[in-house]
This record gives structure tokens, sequence and C-alpha cells, in this order.
């Protein structure tokens, strides 16, 4: 219906309708789909480390520079969060605290949507943008963005630099060339891997500026001098030495690599996958640069290092989504048989946007984190002060910065370095524990020592994780079954 409705109603108003569209796939179900992942406690505890005063630094691991935490401390803090949602040690008031910053991160994928309309636009023109930013709206894999994660909270910065490359004109060139610099700066402050987008971006201010360096210079400057507040914070923390370590570190950790990822995303949106391989194909053919150098430095990147993660898609997924639109429009623009064309292309477009709505709400209709919620209430509920808890993220960082409970670490790896210090012990052993049991003999050991109090098991038997579209419950387990143990 909306796209039958494209040669009677303004770009705006399909806009509009596309906006809402993306409103409803990353807001629907905020703290039900997807389940609440490790990382999501790190960047949260980080964050709340920053409402509290006490800095962006959280102890002496330096994984990530810090601005996420800062952006996330910031936009929560505007909320009054946690104190204005009067938090209480029940499962409801528990999933509150997640429901927040999963909000910020449903607006943060509108924001992007509307980006990718704008850059899709400015380049391409409006039948590009509303098929590109409708693809970003409905698609299944666009479910990443949900989660609390620094790829999503890098993307709309990252964006909003293309954007205005893309927009430079003689009268504002410098000033649209540094802000540009300074919105992919703190894209990398957020998370490294996105200084391979420095070539893409770079060359956008330069050639739209009629190949003026000065321009060049003052886009270069914030790129490469907002990054260097991190190893600088080390240092003046006496902690370089540290940063060094854990920077190399991150980058010879170990999975499955590449082509494993290549394949998640294959499962989880097929389609997607199909016509944004098809997409960068038809940008070789047709040498587009955006395109190119939008994926294959970061690819590439991906191909280098050691440890990939499914969601390391992010950055490039809007440019999935205009290499798809411009494959597609190009091939209806081909069909000129008198009378069908304007039908054909209404057909594929429009079934295309129907097939990944659907999907999508099949996923995130899926109800994958009571048992996370009911675990942290009945071990709130249980921790004494003289008990230690050994948990997650997922959970440590609203007992010790929300419900200020004593004697919590950070996560369960703790006990690989130092010796509990209290008589009992509480441990949450959901299946990111058993993951990480091989890494210490103390894991192991803590878990065999203790006797199991209390089981939380979520039932996805109703749903066919091994098909589409349910094959991304698969990525998400993490509450499928979680033991609080005792000792």
């Amino acid at each position: 219906m909306i796209l039958s409705s494209m040669q009677k109603i303004k770009p705006a108003y399909l806009l509009g309708i596309i906006l809402a569209l993306a409103g409803f796939t990353h807001l629907w179900n905020a703290t039900g789909f997807p389940d609440v992942f490790f990382d999501e406690g790190v960047y949260l505890a980080r964050a709340m480390n920053v409402l509290d005063g006490l800095g962006p630094q959280v102890g002496y691991f330096h994984d990530h520079p810090f601005f996420g935490q800062i952006f996330l401390a910031a936009s929560l803090g505007l909320t009054g969060f946690p104190n204005s949602l009067h938090p209480s040690m029940n499962q409801d008031s528990i999933a509150l605290l997640y429901l927040v910053p999963r909000i910020l991160m449903g607006l943060l994928a509108v924001l992007d949507t509307f980006l990718v309309y704008l850059i899709a636009d400015t380049k391409y023109g409006k039948k590009i943008a509303l098929v590109a930013s409708l693809l970003f709206a409905v698609m299944p894999i666009t479910w990443v963005l949900r989660s609390i994660l620094l790829d999503s909270i890098l993307l709309p910065f990252f964006l909003s630099s293309i954007f205005l490359a893309l927009k430079m004109s003689n009268s504002n060139k410098y000033f649209l060339s540094l802000v540009s610099g300074i919105f992919l700066g703190l894209a990398i402050f957020t998370k490294i891997p996105v200084f391979t987008m420095i070539p893409l971006v770079a060359g956008l201010v330069y050639f739209h500026s009629g190949k003026d360096a000065k321009t060049l210079v003052l886009f270069l400057v914030p790129v490469l001098l907002i990054p260097l507040l991190w190893p600088l914070q080390a240092a003046e923390t006496h902690q370089f030495d540290l940063w060094m370590k854990d920077v190399l570190w991150q980058t010879q950790r170990h999975s499955t690599g590449l082509p494993y990822i290549s394949l998640l995303f294959y499962q989880m949106d097929p389609v997607l996958f199909v016509l944004g391989v098809s997409g960068m194909g038809y940008a070789i053919l047709r040498r587009n640069y955006l395109v190119l150098f939008w994926i294959v430095p970061f690819v590439l990147f991906l191909l280098m290092i050691g440890y990939n993660q499914y969601f390391y898609w992010i950055p490039v997924l809007p440019v999935f989504c205009i290499s798809s639109a411009i494959l597609l429009i190009d091939i209806l623009e081909k069909i000129r048989k008198k009378g069908t064309d304007k039908v054909i292309r209404i057909i594929v477009v429009s079934g295309i946007a129907v097939f990944g709505l659907a999907s999508t709400i099949m996923v995130i209709s899926t109800n994958l984190t009571n048992t996370e919620f009911a675990a942290a209430a009945y071990v709130l509920q249980n921790a004494t002060n003289d008990t230690t808890v050994l948990a997650s993220p997922v959970y440590s960082w609203m007992l010790n910065y929300v419900f200020h409970k004593e004697n919590v670490p950070n996560d369960y790896s703790y006990v690989l370095f130092e010796p509990i210090k209290t008589n009992k012990v509480l441990l949450v052993a959901d299946p990111h524990f058993l993951i990480d049991i091989p890494r210490g003999k103390q894991l192991a050991q803590i878990y065999n020592d203790s006797k199991t109090v209390a089981t939380f098991d979520e039932d996805v038997s109703m749903y066919n994780t091994n098909g589409y579209p349910y094959s991304s419950i698969r990525l998400n387990l993490d509450g499928m079954h979680i033991e609080v143990k005792a000792k």
C-alpha cells in the first residue's frame, strides 16, 4: 500500500511512514528481545561509573575508548536514571532498568534510518533513498541495533559525518568539513574499527569541496586528535603499558572469524544479505566508490583481526541497504514494457518490504529475557552483606550501582585473580559462564563446589531456531538456562 501510492504521496509523507515503521521495529518489546547480552552489562556499568562521578575508566582494562559510556551516561542522566525509576528488587522493576537504555538505542536506530534516507537522497535521489531507508527500517538483521552496544551508539555519528561531507558547498565547506571530522572522530572514539571509514569520508570531503586541501586538513584534525584522548588518558593515569597490552589483546583474540559471521548474517536475513552482496558486485561494475569505500576496507579489517561478532556488521548495514536499493531501482528502471513497469516495481519493492517486516515482527515478538530478570531478582533478594555474588555484568552492574550491594565484582572472572573474602557465595551460572569455564580452574571449582538453589529456564521449543526467521534466537541464548548456586 505504501509503495503503490508513491506517485501520489509526497516523499516527506512516505518518509514519515518509514520512520514510524522504524520506531515500531526498534521499540516494540524492547526488553523482551533480544536477550540481555554480556556486553550490555559491561557498558551500563561503565556508564553508571560516569554517572557516579568516578570517571570513564573502570579499573585497569582498556578494551575500548570511552566516548560510548560518556554518551550513554549523559543520555541516561537526562532522565534521572536510575533513581527516577524508583527501583525495587522485583522482576518488573529490574526490567525497567533495561527498558530506558534500550529505548535510547531504539531512538538512535530511528535517527539512523533518517540519516540513511538523507545520505541516499543527497547522493542518488529520492527513489533510492526511500527504498534504502525502508529496507533499513524493516529488515530482520537490524534487530541487532536494539542492543546496548558501542556499535549502535557510534552509528549515528558515523552517518552524520558522511551526510555532512556530501552536503558541502563553497559557502560552507570549511565549517562542514570540520564538523564532519568531529562526528567521525567521536565515532572512532567510541570504537576503534571505524577508523576504516576514514578513506571514505575523507574522499567525500576532498572531492565535494572542489579538491580543496584545506577542507581535508580541517576534517583530519579532529578525526585524529579526538581518539588520541584514549591513550593520553591512559598515559596520564600511568596505565599506558596496560593500554598497549589490552589493545594488542583485542586484536589477537580468536573466534570463528569473518566467514562465520557472514553465515550468521545470511541466516538472520538472507534477503538483505543476497541483495547487499549483489549490490556490492553491481557497485564494482558501476564504479560506485561510495559503496565500495564504505564496505571494502571494513570487511578487509574484519578479515585481518582474530575476533569477530555478528553485531560487528552494524557500521555497514546502511550500505547494504543503499546498495540493495540502487540495484533494485536500476533493474526495475530497465523494465520498459508498457503498462507493467510501474506495477512490477510496486510488487517487487513492497513485497520485499512486507516480507522483511513480517519476519522482523515474528522475531521481535519473542520474549527471551524473563529468566534473566527473574534470576536477577532472586539474587537481589538473597544476597546478604557477607555474600560474594559472582555473576556476569548483566547482573553485577545493577547490584553494584543501583542497589549498592557489597562484595559484587564486575564479573565472575574475579576469582581467576583474587581470592573470595566472604564465607558465602552466590554464583549465577548462565550459558555465558559455562562457555567461560575453560578460562581457569577456579571457575570450574566454584561451579562444582556449590549447590544449585534455583534454576530459571526459557522455553523456546515452540520456535524452529534452525530455520528462518527464528534462527536469530540461536544468538540469544544467555537466558535459556540459568542456575543460581550457593556455597
